[in-house]
């Protein structure tokens, strides 16, 4: 029995799910094929039917399902459309162990019905879901799963494009396998040993002195710098030669980071070198030791490595606005209070006789750093900088809840697509990338973008859709 055989004529399969019967089209199941239905089409033997289904009849070609009919209309919609879409009478845990039944994962669920899915999924009276939280995304995520599908789709159309695909996806994406975890593991420790070394460097205890009396580079030092640096580069030159797109290789932050992390070092042989050829340019070394501090940059190659500093990095980008007002905030009330500082204090105070020397006190202040070099004397400056510390205090924490719901939900994003890649398995090849209907997706960014200019809440989709996809 072959998977063809399981088809009708026309390329379709039948269905029965709990009464409910449908035929379905098998270039449809076929976009996702990590679904309970799309593996069917794969089954070569009636063992292997019943593993993904409760019955099954030869003679009509039909698979039964002892499953909630009620529920089957979603999962059909989904087929069609390519989105989840959850009804707000449902029970968030009886529908989410219906697609998980079916291999339907939860960053299919529409951005209108997210929000509200993963809330409720989320109360309190759902104490079992907690420890599953993380593995939820509160946003859309379909577009970066399809990017993924559609980076790993290219290999198929490249000299050697399955080996050159597993090389990649062992060094682009930690924890993909055991191997990629070793690796991602040893380059944590080479990048944690450059920059101690670097410290090491500068501290007295461990400087090396030549016959001139000048400072020298200790050879011990020197050798983990020479291993690093060989490392890092093997890394950036290996990424780069199985990137699917090599055109836009340096559109990745992180790969631009693993570009500046090595620059400095080859900058500074160049500059070495130019200057011991021409005396005149001996200034030159000044520029290569300003280089050599250039280094702490490769603390950022972290972030490939980590979730919390990508997570991190992407809620800055997208919180230009917060972080804007809280600045705009600061200079505000560093302003103010400086100005009232020089006022009151400026005659008493050795410290505060200028308006930019009270800057540096109101902003010690208002950040609540508080060195101490520089205080009030006069009762009216330490009442002065009581309303700075306080007015510093509410300033700093209005933006910071925006920001760090910002950061939480890329957080949780994060792990849901490194939860999504982990689990593709390319060893057959993409015989198909998943697919989208460009007019319900193109419905859908409109749809959001209407709804954030109004303001208003996102409501869960009509009872339209769904009919749609039973028709």
């Amino acid at each position: 029995m072959t998977g063809q055989s399981l088809m009708n004529v026309n390329g379709a399969i039948r269905i029965n799910v709990g009464g409910f019967k449908r035929r379905l089209l098998s270039n449809i199941l076929s976009r996702f094929p990590e679904t309970r239905l799309a593996r069917l089409l794969r089954c070569e033997s009636k063992e292997s039917i019943l593993e993904l289904c409760d019955d099954y009849d030869d003679a009509e070609k039909e698979f039964y399902f002892d499953r909630n009919p009620a529920l089957f209309p979603y999962v059909l919609n989904f087929y069609n459309t390519g989105r989840l879409h959850v009804m707000g009478e449902l029970c968030v845990f009886s529908f989410s162990q219906e697609i998980e039944y079916w291999g339907i994962n939860e960053f299919f669920i529409d951005s209108c019905c997210s929000n509200t899915y993963h809330c409720r999924k989320m109360e309190p009276d759902g104490e079992e879901w907690e420890d599953k939280s993380e593995e939820g995304s509160t946003t859309s995520s379909f577009d970066e799963i399809l990017e993924f599908y559609n980076d790993a789709a290219k290999f198929d159309k490249q000299p050697l494009g399955s080996v050159r695909r597993k090389i990649w996806l062992m060094l682009d994406n930690p924890g993909y396998s055991v191997l990629s975890r070793i690796i991602s593991l040893f380059s944590i420790l080479v990048v944690l040993g450059s920059i101690a070394t670097m410290c090491m460097n500068s501290m007295s205890e461990f400087a090396l002195l030549d016959s001139e009396g000048l400072l020298q580079e200790d050879p011990c030092f020197e050798t983990v710098e020479h291993f690093g640096i060989g490392w890092f580069t093997f890394e950036l030159v290996a990424r780069f030669v199985v990137a699917p797109d090599l055109l836009h290789f340096f559109e990745n932050p992180l790969n631009v980071i693993d570009l500046i992390s090595i620059l400095p070092f080859y900058l500074t042989l160049l500059i070495n070198l130019v200057a011991e050829s021409s005396p005149a340019l001996a200034n030159l070394g000044r520029v290569a030791q300003v280089l050599r501090l250039m280094r702490i940059i490769r603390i950022l190659k972290l972030a490939r490595h980590s979730t919390g500093l990508r997570s991190l990095g992407a809620t800055l980008k997208n919180s230009y606005k917060e972080v804007g007002l809280l600045l705009l905030y600061l200079a505000v009330g560093v302003s103010f209070f400086s100005v009232m500082a020089y006022t009151i204090e400026k005659e008493e105070n050795d410290g505060l006789t200028t308006i930019p020397a009270c800057w540096w006190w109101a902003t010690v202040s208002m950040t609540t750093v508080g060195y101490g070099d520089v205080v009030p004397v006069s009762i009216a400056g330490k009442l002065t900088a009581s309303a700075c510390i306080l007015a510093g205090i509410l300033v700093v924490v209005l933006p910071i809840t925006l920001i760090f719901n910002k950061f939480s939900l890329f957080y949780k994003r994060q792990k849901q697509l490194e939860i999504a890649i982990r689990s593709c398995d390319f060893d057959e090849g993409i015989k198909e990338a998943p697919s989208v209907n460009l007019r319900n997706y193109y419905a859908h960014k409109v749809k959001s973008l209407m709804a954030s200019l109004s303001n208003m809440s996102r409501s869960s989709p009509s009872e339209h859709s769904l009919n749609e996809s039973l028709q």
